[in-house]
C-alpha cells in the first residue's frame, strides 16, 4: 500500500511538472542562424526550463500569417521583417537577438555580371517582398544607385534560387540566397560567382519575437525562451561536435558541413544582445523602415517604440 501511494505521488509530481510546461509553437526556417533553437529543443534545454516548444518550418513570406491565425505564438526572422509585419497589422515584439550575418547571405551572379550596377534590366531570383532575401537585394541595389524597380524579380525561395544558379537556368542572371544554400554555390564556382555578401553589406540580423498577448500572459516563459537560447550557445562552446551534429541533422548536413556554414555568421550571446538593443537595433530599424517605405513594401511606419522588449535578456 505504501509503495502504491509513493508511486501515485511520483506520478502526480510528473503530471504536475508536465502541466507547468508552457506550450510555445515557434515558426522559423532551416537558416543556419536559427539552428541553436533546434539545439535547445533536441538537447532538452527548453524542456529543462519548463517549455514545451514545437518548431514549425514556415517560409518567411508566410510566417506572419501563421502568427495572425494564432497557429504560432513566436517566430524567428530578420529585424526589418518585424517592421513589415507590424506595419501590416500583425502585432509582434522582438525579445532577443539570434545572430548577425558575416557573409552568410549573398548575391550570386552569372559570369557576365561584373558588378551590382550591371544588374539594371536583368532578372534576379529572390523571395517575395517583405522577406530577408528581397530586402538584401533592395539594400544592395540602393547602395549601388539602383532600386528593385530597375530589375525583374522572379520569386524563388533561397534553396530554389541557389539551385537555379547551380543548374545554370536560362533567364536568371542573379539570385539571392543564404547558408546553407550559399555554401552549395561556393562549392561550384562554375555555377556563378558570389558578387556580394553581408561582409560587404552588414545588414542581416535575426531576432526572436512573440505576440504582445503571449508576452503579457507568459512573461516567465518568454524569459525561459531567451535563457534557453543562451544555454544552447553555451552548449555549442562546450560540446561543438555534438552540437553541430544535432543542428546539421535538421538541415540534412553532416557536422563538418554545418560547422563550415556557421562560420559565416555570429550567434549573439547575452552580452551582445544587451549591447545590440541599447542602440544599434533602433538605429538599424529606422534606416530599414525608410528603405521599406521608399520601396513601397509598407505604406506607413508602425509604432517603432513597440518593436522590442528588452526585459527578457537581463
Amino acid at each position: 500500500m505504501k509503495k502504491l501511494l509513493t508511486l501515485s505521488l511520483v506520478a502526480l509530481v510528473c503530471v504536475s511538472a508536465q502541466a507547468q510546461e508552457t506550450k510555445i509553437t515557434l515558426g522559423m526556417s532551416g537558416w543556419t542562424g536559427f539552428a541553436p533553437l533546434t539545439l535547445a529543443k533536441e538537447a532538452g534545454i527548453f524542456k529543462k526550463n519548463g517549455l514545451d516548444v514545437t518548431i514549425k518550418k514556415i517560409p518567411q513570406k508566410d510566417r506572419h500569417l501563421a502568427i495572425a491565425s494564432g497557429d504560432v505564438q513566436c517566430a524567428a526572422t530578420t529585424v526589418e521583417t518585424w517592421i513589415v509585419w507590424n506595419a501590416n497589422g500583425v502585432a509582434t515584439t522582438q525579445i532577443f537577438q539570434l545572430d548577425k550575418s558575416y557573409g552568410a547571405d549573398g548575391m550570386v551572379v552569372k559570369p557576365n555580371i561584373a558588378k551590382i550596377s550591371d544588374l539594371k534590366g536583368k532578372t534576379v531570383a529572390a523571395s517575395a517582398p517583405g522577406t530577408a532575401p528581397w530586402f538584401t537585394l533592395a539594400w544592395m541595389l540602393k547602395k549601388n544607385g539602383l532600386s528593385p524597380k530597375d530589375v525583374k524579380i522572379v520569386n524563388l525561395e533561397p534553396q530554389a534560387a541557389a539551385n537555379a544558379m547551380i543548374a545554370g537556368t536560362d533567364g536568371i542572371d542573379a539570385a539571392m540566397t543564404y547558408e546553407p544554400y550559399l555554401g552549395a554555390v561556393r562549392a561550384k564556382p562554375e555555377a556563378g560567382k558570389i558578387i556580394a555578401t553581408t561582409l560587404d553589406y552588414p545588414m542581416i540580423m535575426d531576432t526572436v519575437g512573440c505576440t504582445p498577448k503571449f508576452l503579457a500572459d507568459n512573461p516567465k516563459a518568454a524569459k525561459a525562451l531567451a535563457d534557453s537560447y543562451f544555454e544552447a550557445l553555451d552548449m555549442i562552446k562546450k560540446d561543438p561536435q555534438k552540437s553541430f551534429e544535432i543542428m546539421g541533422a535538421d538541415v540534412k548536413q553532416p557536422a563538418d558541413k554545418f560547422e563550415a556554414s556557421q562560420k559565416y555568421l555570429r550567434w549573439q550571446d547575452r552580452a551582445a544582445n544587451q549591447k545590440f538593443f541599447a542602440g544599434e537595433h533602433a538605429a538599424f530599424s529606422k534606416e530599414a523602415a525608410d528603405l521599406l517605405l521608399e520601396a513601397g513594401v509598407i505604406k506607413a511606419l508602425p509604432d517603432m517604440s513597440k518593436l522590442a522588449d528588452t526585459r527578457f535578456i537581463k
